[in-house]
């Protein structure tokens, strides 16, 4: 499937698109993804073009973003390792020997596992010069419970350490607290009842713990409860106090707690949004912010970056495409709008 180029008339993939609920459903093949399994699939055929293009007279780049922004993830280790059986080579060394700069960056993203991808991010984030709540907040809080274990699985294996080591050691209090609690993913899964006297209690509890010393209570009913469960709290909260829990926790929460907090709250009430936020602020930026792009663009094109681009598109008046076309410079340009894959009309 070739990128789109240029303003056209809708694909009858889009067509469809249209009628669904993006930021809500899940498409009936399964994904909301703007990357899916590449059905003229060869790995032959693309070994031998990822080899040419990168021991050819001059680096092809265009043929490496074709191939790689083109194929799933697990399609590309399957291409890695017939490339290492055939050349004796590393692909990923060889790519990397071929490539500079934040192309680079991405196309190492891209031939990671996801896992491995996760972990280095988390780690990135702990470590890093930075306050790490928000994208610590967005790996631990928007990963699946089974790739979020092997995240913490390879981070354990590559690092040495526990993830939760590196948050004791980094965060202190709430946010501490409220990152721990993610890592261990007990999340309550949505049952489809509504428990309406749960509803109840969890917003007189939220009312309740706005005192300093019952602010545990914020971190356990927005960590252990299903999201489904959590936004009819949202709306409950709203109804009886007369503001949002947003505004709730900008009064009762200071510095890196209250971005914490308010991250979570908006991956709970509408996760494509909450993305699509993300990436038009690393857009808007002097110099865009790459990293925040890559992460994105990248962890979200399997599962739900048709959500998070009709969701941008609606809230912003221009799409995710558009923006990237007329922000991104350099050759890493094509790999980004490569993995958006699509203008939204």
């Amino acid at each position: 499937m070739s990128v789109t180029t240029g303003k056209t008339g809708p694909s009858l993939t889009q067509e469809i698109l249209g009628y669904l609920g993006l930021a809500n459903k899940t498409a009936a093949w399964g994904t909301l993804g703007t990357l899916r399994t590449f059905l003229s699939f060869s790995v032959d055929k693309d070994v031998q073009r990822l080899l040419r293009a990168i021991a050819g007279q001059g680096v092809d780049r265009t043929t490496i973003v074709d191939v790689l922004t083109s194929r799933s993830r697990e399609q590309r280790q399957l291409v890695s390792r017939a490339f290492q059986e055939r050349t004796q080579q590393d692909l990923l060394k060889s790519l990397q020997a071929a490539l500079s700069g934040n192309l680079e960056r991405i196309v190492v993203a891209l031939m990671q596992p996801a896992a491995q991808f996760d972990a280095q991010e988390l780690r990135t984030a702990l470590k890093g010069s930075g306050t790490p709540e928000d994208v610590a907040v967005e790996i631990l809080a928007t990963r699946a419970p089974p790739r979020l274990q092997e995240c913490l699985a390879v981070y354990k294996h590559d690092f040495q350490v526990e993830a939760e080591e590196d948050i004791k050691s980094k965060t202190s209090g709430i946010l501490r607290d409220l990152l721990l609690a993610l890592a261990k993913g007990g999340r309550e899964s949505y049952s489809g009842i509504i428990d309406y006297n749960l509803e109840e209690q969890d917003v007189q509890a939220l009312q309740q713990a706005e005192a300093p010393s019952r602010e545990g209570t914020w971190v356990l009913i927005l960590t252990q409860r299903s999201c489904e469960h959590l936004v009819r709290v949202f709306d409950q909260y709203q109804r009886y106090t007369g503001q949002e829990l947003e505004e709730a926790v900008q009064n009762h929460f200071h510095g890196d707690a209250q971005v914490a907090l308010l991250s979570l709250a908006s991956v709970i009430r509408n996760t494509p949004l909450y993305f699509a936020d993300k990436l038009h602020q690393a857009l808007q930026e002097t110099e865009p912010n790459y990293q925040d792009l890559i992460r994105i663009l990248i962890s979200r094109s399997e599962t739900d970056l048709l959500s998070i681009r009709a969701e941008f598109k609606k809230k912003f008046g221009k799409s995710l495409y558009s923006s990237l076309q007329d922000v991104v410079k350099g050759d890493c340009q094509p790999a980004l709008i490569g993995l958006c894959r699509a203008e939204d009309i």
